[in-house]
């Protein structure tokens, strides 16, 4: 099966970026150099194209019951227009099916953007719960949109100086808020990277020129492998590395994404992870010595084996950095061991974020 295409496949070409297979969809791995990219979200500007990620329409009268059911954080929470609120979506064993972020608009319109390569499963999933528990809901996939991700320190201002008229209506935003601009437009302070900045979701013929006007902007196109670097640096998962649908959220250092505060609210999975033991944690790990930690290296710690969910090289910090999965009651500053090609070299358990706003914090 081909590969999809998003509507900048085009631009990609002519940048003579590397494009690489991703969940799907042929894909930028980067534009020349990833660490330049990365730098370039650290201490400037970045845009990436995130056409590939689904964003789905979730309308009718019931659907916040839906999503009260749907999903393990408490959309309870989202009361103001263009609140965002992050979520892992479990089956009901407990495992992840995804995870992704939902808007509020109205009492009868919302929004979640799940990942590209489990939207198909995902949109098949919440059709069947609102089928099988009759909730009053549609669930639209809109592949009519586009997705541009733009971060770093100078993103907010580069946006304002390509799109003016967007100023007014995204300069007051908070973290986790959108706006929607005219039309099918919204623009929201979210972001993968660890910095600040926006994602803009808009109709896919208008993704071009706005490509086109923020590359005159001196925002600097960047991939997925600077993307993966970025929010490894950050602390933040991956789906299919750190969870997927044999793991938890409560091993999967995102119990803080899971709402069990109102007991009258029996969202799926709920019952499992009360019952299930939380008897490993996420960590992060810097390598002390010369060396990479990639995903599925084994690791040693005084409590029990673990293993590296995600691990590269910090173009940042200039070491290995990684994610692991230990034994509960592992902690920062514990040394540890990582076997990488038949040694064992000496790491150590540090808290994340690893990088924060451009600056180290690990």
């Amino acid at each position: 099966m081909s590969a999809h295409h998003t509507p900048l496949h085009a631009a990609h070409l002519d940048a003579q970026a590397k494009m690489v297979d991703f969940g799907g969809w042929d894909m930028p791995l980067s534009y020349g150099s990833q660490i330049e990219e990365h730098h370039a979200v650290r201490r400037g500007a970045g845009m990436f194209d995130v056409s590939h990620m689904l964003n789905a329409d979730v309308k009718g009268p019931q659907a916040r019951a839906f999503l009260s059911r749907l999903l393990a954080n408490d959309v309870a929470k989202l009361t103001v227009p263009g609140k965002a609120l992050y979520s892992c979506m479990l089956n009901h064993e407990g495992g992840v099916i995804d995870d992704l972020i939902t808007y509020f608009f109205a009492e009868d319109d919302w929004r979640v953007v799940v990942n590209a390569g489990t939207a198909e499963k995902d949109i098949a999933w919440m059709q069947s719960v609102a089928q099988s528990e009759n909730f009053d809901v549609t669930i639209t996939p809109r592949r009519d949109l586009a997705m541009v991700a733009v971060q770093g320190p100078q993103a907010r201002e580069r946006l304002w100086a390509a799109r003016p008229a967007w100023r007014e209506a995204t300069e007051a935003l908070k973290p986790f808020n959108g706006a929607r601009i005219a039309g099918d437009t919204l623009v929201a302070r979210t972001g993968y990277t660890g910095e600040d900045g926006f994602e803009i979701v808009l109709p896919a013929g208008e993704v071009n020129v706005l490509w086109r006007d923020l590359l005159a902007q001196d925002v600097r196109p960047c991939g997925l492998g600077a993307r993966d670097t970025l929010r490894l640096e950050a602390g933040m998962n991956l789906y299919g590395q750190e969870m997927d649908e044999s793991v938890s959220p409560m091993i999967s250092g995102l119990s803080w994404t899971v709402s069990f505060k109102n007991p009258e609210r029996q969202f799926i999975g709920r019952k499992a992870i009360e019952e299930a033991p939380v008897d490993r944690t996420l960590v992060g790990v810097k390598l002390l010595e010369r060396g990479i930690m990639r995903s599925h290296m084994k690791l040693r710690t005084a409590l029990g084996d673990g293993e590296i969910t995600s691990g590269s090289m910090s173009p940042t910090m200039g070491m290995s950095i990684g994610m692991a999965r230990v034994p509960q009651g592992v902690q920062p500053g514990d040394a540890v061991q990582v076997e990488i090609r038949g040694k064992w070299l000496a790491a150590e358990v540090v808290k994340m974020p690893f990088v924060r706003n451009g600056a180290i914090v690990a």
